[in-house]
């Protein structure tokens, strides 16, 4: 007795397109396309939700790859970092698409055998897509619906593929070369239609959000009091030594913003709230309005190894935070300020470092230029002698004054402590670790920074010799980095260098080893040249 069953309800024998190799590779090429139909829907849910007015679409594919940031552990994120560095996002990202591409193959292939469970799995993993859209810190329709289209597209797609490709007319012994054909086409127009669909609805939101003409068309105030420049004497005449202020294009980026946040600054509102007698906000031109202050600065991630990349100079341009807070008036046991960014990131910085008469403030220039899009524009906060993560919010858009028991920034809650002054620290730039170089006298030279306390002493020691003084540049305040060099009078051999300094409080740095986690890297700095 014979009984019916639907295509992929059972396994076909002797049939063109499902049994052996073939099958298997129609099977996944049908998963594939599904997925990159799904990708192409959540870029065009995206793109329709902002031209319905909805703020800050996000694509599915992005709303998964920040869910993945945030489950991910500390230990984790920080060697994605250390290995990476300013292109962690991109090889995020493409571990993303990677992992689609994967899952997407093995479903169309299960779905070739046993269609209701591919069809499951493809559900499943959608589902998974919304989870990840409707938990970002920001929810909205430009959130969840990217990601329910992106999901239901590919289901449709995958079922409807696969029920095709196991028709007799195109895969049973006496299939018909004309439907063979049609399907074949129909599998090449999937994937064209998904590659068009899916880079034209992101061209059309990288338009439709490219705040760089609004950018560009900032007009900087002056300063109230214009510092004047740095002397020559700030920075050592030794190539290779980077400048004393970092070139904009060249200032380290650590965040866990897979795309860079595009906030019109005629649009952007910085609002002062919780424990405070006189909550307001205050909008970008009434930021520009204020008597705005330069200062130089020099920030440095948490993140940063010994000898590290993460650490950058820089004049900035901007409002002081302090006369805003007390424009507010905090309440007695306000203890901490709760920043959140425009994309949800928060941060928390001890009001004491605000009110204490250091620099804090909200900047909006940096090295004389609007601040980059990528640095927080159209504001970021800044406060020198913390690192980053409890003071330097991009895209800043929220100040909540708060306490430290009531609240915690991110990166508090995934292990960081909650204070975190900057930490002494020093680097040898020149030569490079590894440089081979004829004997005689070789200028040694780096940096060395204490952020709020500055900068004493440097000094040098070769292999296991004694520490030897090192020639400091010119300083220009506590709150920035400290170039210094060495003439070293080489010899043959291999040698290891060292670097240590002393802060402007005659603290020498430690030479303990500690790993970035939970608040800094500590120890000396060493490379090794050979020298012939």
């Amino acid at each position: 007795m014979e009984t019916s069953a639907e295509p992929g309800a059972g396994r076909r024998r002797g049939s063109w397109l499902v049994g052996g190799p073939v099958g298997v590779l129609t099977g996944g090429v049908i998963g594939l396309l599904a997925a990159a139909v799904g990708v192409a829907a959540g870029e065009f849910g995206a793109a329709l939700s902002a031209a319905f007015g909805a703020s800050a679409p996000k694509a599915a594919v992005v709303a998964v790859g920040e869910w993945a940031i945030e489950l991910s552990p500390a230990w984790l994120r920080e060697a994605a970092i250390r290995n990476f560095g300013s292109h962690d996002k991109t090889a995020l990202l493409t571990g993303v698409y990677i992992t689609i591409g994967v899952l997407s193959v093995i479903t169309g292939v299960v779905a070739r055998r046993y269609l209701d469970v591919g069809t499951g799995l493809a559900a499943a993993f959608g589902l998974l897509g919304l989870v990840a859209a409707v938990t970002r810190p920001v929810v909205g329709v430009g959130s969840w619906f990217p990601a329910l289209l992106a999901g239901a597209a590919t289901v449709i797609v995958l079922r409807q593929l696969t029920l095709w490709s196991l028709q007799p007319t195109v895969s049973g012994s006496a299939a018909d070369p004309n439907e063979r054909r049609r399907f074949l086409v129909t599998l090449f127009g999937t994937g064209a239609g998904a590659l068009i669909g899916g880079f034209g609805s992101r061209a059309w939101l990288n338009s439709r959000y490219n705040v760089a003409p609004a950018r560009a068309a900032v007009v900087l105030p002056e300063a109230a009091t214009p510092l004047p420049q740095v002397p020559a004497s700030v920075h050592p005449a030794i190539p290779d030594l980077e400048p004393f202020f970092t070139p904009n294009a060249q200032f380290y980026r650590v965040d866990t913003a897979l795309t860079v946040p595009q906030v019109d600054p005629h649009e952007w509102m910085l609002r002062i709230h919780g424990m405070v007698d006189r909550p307001f906000s205050v909008s970008f031109a009434d930021l520009l309005r204020m008597p705005l202050e330069e200062h130089d600065l020099t920030l440095t991630c948490v993140s940063n190894t010994i000898g590290g990349p993460y650490c950058g100079n820089a004049r900035w341009l901007g409002a002081p935070l302090a006369p805003l807070l007390r424009q507010a008036g905090v309440q007695a046991g306000a203890d901490q300020i709760l920043s959140t960014s425009f994309d949800g990131m928060t941060i928390g910085t001890p009001v004491e470092a605000v009110l204490d008469g250091r620099q804090a403030m909200l900047a909006v220039a940096m090295n004389g230029q609007t601040l980059p899009v990528e640095h927080g524009f159209p504001c970021r906060m800044l406060v020198p002698g913390l690192y980053g993560y409890v003071s330097a919010t991009k895209w800043v858009v929220d100040l909540e004054l708060t306490t430290f028991a009531k609240a915690a920034g991110f990166w508090v809650g995934e292990g960081w402590a909650q204070q975190a002054p900057v930490k002494t620290a020093s680097r040898i730039d020149v030569p490079g670790t590894g440089a081979t170089l004829a004997a005689g006298t070789i200028a040694v030279a780096g940096v060395a920074w204490a952020t709020h306390r500055g900068v004493a002493g440097v000094e040098v020691q070769v292999d296991k010799g004694p520490w030897v003084t090192a020639d400091l540049a010119a300083a220009d305040t506590p709150d920035t980095w400290r170039q210094w060099s060495y003439p070293w009078h080489a010899t043959p051999g291999r040698h290891t260098l060292t670097v240590r300094c002393t802060d402007g409080t005659g603290t020498l740095q430690t030479p303990v080893v500690q790993d970035t986690l939970p608040d800094g890297a500590t120890g000396y700095h060493s490379i090794q040249v050979t020298i012939d």
